[in-house]
């Protein structure tokens, strides 16, 4: 599929919208499952699902990582990095060097 031609889609709950790619995450459904509030409420929907995809639901499970190996998850971008590196610091936490 060409990157400029959308195309009409439809989730499995019943919302429609186009894509001009071949992912198959439906916006409306990405949105609705946003955390209110947690450190991965701050990170736009493909950073949140590399992380979660890669089992990190928590800055104790973060801290574990150096940025390099996060840096290295699908989706996961260097905007991310400060947003994460602050809420690490807000816990007391740090990446793993």
């Amino acid at each position: 599929m060409s990157t400029n031609e959308k195309s009409l889609r439809t989730c499995p709950k019943g919302h429609k919208y186009y894509k001009s790619t071949d992912c198959p995450t439906c916006p409306t459904c990405e949105e609705e499952r946003k955390p209110s509030n947690g450190f991965l409420s701050l990170l736009s929907a493909p950073a949140r699902r590399a992380l979660e995809n890669n089992g990190i639901h928590s800055l104790e499970k973060l801290s574990k990582y150096s940025e390099k190996e996060i840096l290295q998850f699908h989706g996961m971008g260097p905007a991310s990095l400060p947003k994460l590196r602050s809420a690490l610091k807000e816990s007391g936490l740090s990446f793993r060097n």
